[in-house]
C-alpha cells in the first residue's frame, strides 16, 4: 500500500484550541519543514553521542538514522509518527562485541538483531501483541531497562575521569538546564549542556579541530560492511528485548495523544525499526529505535503529521553527506562525554524503576521481587559466561534471565499477589503511594532511550506527555497488587 497523501489541517496555519493535526494532515510546508528541523534537533543529541560512545562514524549513523525514519513510514503506513535514532540498548554490547571483531563483527550483531526484530514484527502483525505482553510484563521490561543503565556505569566513570573539570562542567550545564528551562528547551539539555562543555574545552585548547578543516563539505560517509560471528551475535541480539519495549510503549504512546487505537499497527512497527535496524547495519550505522525526545516535540506542538518525520529524515540524510559535520563530531573530547553519559545513563537505569513505579508492579510478590534482583545484579556486575566460542555478557544474561525466572518461578506456582516467602514484607510495594498513571493506563516503557534513548530517548524524563501511553498496569500476571490501592 502507497503512502497516503497528507490532507492539508484547517487553514494550515494555526492549530484550533483542543485539536491535533492527525497524522495524515500537514500545515503549510513552511510550518512543516520548520517542525521537521525541530524534530532534527531534538533527536540529534542522543543520535551522535551512540556512534561517538562505540566508535562508529556519526556521519554514517545520522545518514541510516534518515533513512530509516523515511523506510519505517512506508512499512507503517503512514500511521505511525516516529523518528528513528540511535539506541542506547547497543552501546554495551557493541563495545564488546567489537573487543572480540573490531566494527565488522559488531555490524554483523546489529544486523541479525534487527533481523530477528522485522522476524518478531511480522508474527505479532499476522497474530497479535498479546504474546508479547504475557513475554514481557512490567516487571521484566523494568528490569531489562535497569539492568542496561547499570552496565553502563563503568564506560561512563572511565570517560569522566580523562577530563574531570570539563566533565563536570558539562554535567552541571545539562541539570541547570533541564530545571531551569521549560518546554523544548528543557527537553533539549542533554544537547545544549554538551555544547557548553564542548565550548569549554575549546576555550581551554583540548580541542583538534585540525580534522575539521581537512574534511570536505560535500562526499559520503565512511561506509564498513559487517561479518558474521556467532560470539558478536551472541552479545547484540539480546537488545531485540529492549527494542520490543521501546516500540511498544511509544506506539501506545502515540496512539493516547491521536486519541485512535494503534495496536493493528504494532507488528508493522517492530518490523519498520527491524529493517531500518538491518540496513544500518549492513552499512555501517548504529542500531535505531523510536525516539521519545520527539514525542515530546509532537506532545508540545500537537502536530503528529507524519509529513513532519519525512522533512527531519530527509534533513538528517543531508547532514550525512556533509563529511565536515562528521568530523566536527568526532571531536568531542571524553570529557564532554563523561559529563553526558553520568545523566543519560543514570536516566536509563532509572526509567527502569519508573515503569514499575507507573505499572505498579507488585514487590511484595516473590516472583517479581526475586526476577527483578536476580536480573539487575546480573546486569550490574555484568556477569560473563564463555560458552566454546560464545560469549555472554551481562546485559544478555540480565535479559534472558529476566524473562526465563519471571515464567519459571511463575509457572512453578508463584500465584500473583501472594506476596509469600522472601516477597512479604521485604520490600513496600509502591502502588500505594502512587497516583494512578495516564490515561493509557501506564507508563510507555522507554527507550532510551531511548533517547533511548533510550535507549533511543534516554531524554524521555524530560518529555513527559508519553508517560500515559504505555501498557496498562497489570499487563501480566502478578504485576498487579491483588487489590487496587
Amino acid at each position: 500500500m502507497a503512502l497516503r497523501l497528507w490532507e492539508l489541517h484547517g487553514d494550515g496555519r494555526t492549530v484550533t484550541p483542543g485539536a491535533v493535526v492527525r497524522p495524515e494532515e500537514r500545515l503549510s510546508w513552511g510550518r512543516t519543514a520548520g517542525i521537521g528541523m525541530q524534530h532534527v534537533v531534538a533527536m540529534f543529541g542522543a543520535t551522535f553521542l551512540v556512534p561517538v560512545l562505540t566508535g562508529f562514524p556519526p556521519a554514517t549513523t545520522i545518514l541510516f538514522s534518515g533513512i530509516g525514519t523515511l523506510l519505517f513510514l512506508v512499512i507503517t503506513r503512514n500511521r505511525v509518527p516516529s523518528y528513528l535514532g540511535s539506541s542506547f540498548a547497543f552501546i554495551a554490547p557493541v563495545i564488546a562485541a567489537k573487543a572480540e571483531g573490531g566494527i565488522p563483527a559488531a555490524l554483523g550483531g546489529i544486523v541479525v538483531c534487527g533481523a530477528l526484530f522485522f522476524l518478531i514484527g511480522l508474527v505479532v502483525d499476522r497474530t497479535s501483541s498479546r504474546f508479547i505482553e504475557w513475554l514481557m510484563p512490567p516487571v521484566v521490561t523494568g528490569a531489562i531497562v535497569a539492568l542496561i543503565g547499570l552496565n553502563l556505569a563503568p564506560v561512563a566513570r572511565d570517560s569522566f575521569a580523562q577530563q574531570p573539570l570539563i566533565a563536570f562542567i558539562t554535567l552541571a550545564a545539562i541539570l541547570l538546564i533541564g530545571i531551569v528551562f521549560k518546554g523544548f528547551i528543557g527537553r533539549l539539555s542533554v544537547f545544549l549542556g554538551v555544547l557548553v562543555g564542548y565550548l569549554a574545552a575549546a576555550v581551554a585548547g583540548d580541542i583538534d579541530f585540525g580534522p575539521v578543516g581537512d574534511a570536505d563539505w560535500v562526499g559520503l560517509p565512511d561506509f564498513t560492511g559487517p561479518t558474521f560471528s556467532w560470539r558478536a551475535i551472541a552479545l547484540i541480539a539480546p537488545v531485540v528485548i529492549v527494542l520490543i519495549a521501546e516500540n511498544t510503549g511509544h506506539v501506545k504512546a502515540v496512539a493516547t495523544m491521536t486519541e485512535r487505537n494503534l495496536d493493528d499497527s504494532l507488528g508493522k512497527a517492530y518490523m519498520g525499526d527491524g529493517a531500518a535496524t538491518v540496513l544500518a547495519g549492513l552499512g555501517g550505522g548504529s542500531g535505531t529505535t523510536t525516539y521519545a525526545e520527539n514525542i515530546g516535540v509532537m506532545a508540545a506542538t500537537k502536530v503528529y503529521s507524519t509529513a513532519a518525520y519525512v522533512i527531519a529524515g530527509a534533513t538528517a540524510i543531508l547532514l550525512g553527506l556533509v563529511p565536515k559535520f562528521g568530523a566536527l563530531i568526532v571531536t568531542i573530547p571524553p570529557g564532554v562525554l563523561g559529563g553526558a553519559t553520568t545523566v543519560l545513563y543514570g536516566m536509563i537505569a532509572v526509567l527502569g524503576a519508573r515503569i514499575w513505579i507507573e505499572s505498579r508492579v507488585d514487590f511484595r510478590d516473590s516472583v517479581n521481587l526475586l526476577t527483578a534482583a536476580v536480573a539487575v545484579i546480573v546486569g550490574a556486575a555484568n556477569y560473563t559466561l564463555t560458552w566454546g566460542d560464545l560469549e555472554f555478557n551481562g546485559i544478555a544474561l540480565g535479559s534472558f534471565g529476566a524473562i526465563i525466572i519471571y515464567q519459571v518461578l511463575r509457572a512453578l506456582g508463584g500465584a500473583p499477589g501472594t506476596g509469600a516467602g522472601l516477597g512479604e514484607g521485604a520490600i513496600a510495594s509502591p502502588a500505594g503511594g502512587v497516583a494512578p498513571a495516564g490515561p493509557g493506563g501506564g507508563a510507555a516503557p522507554p527507550a532510551g532511550g531511548g533517547r533511548g534513548s533510550g535507549l533511543g530517548d534516554p531524554a524521555a524524563p524530560v518529555a513527559d506527555p508519553p508517560a500515559g501511553g504505555g501498557r496498562g498496569a497489570g499487563d501480566g500476571p502478578g504485576d498487579r497488587p491483588a487489590e487496587e490501592p
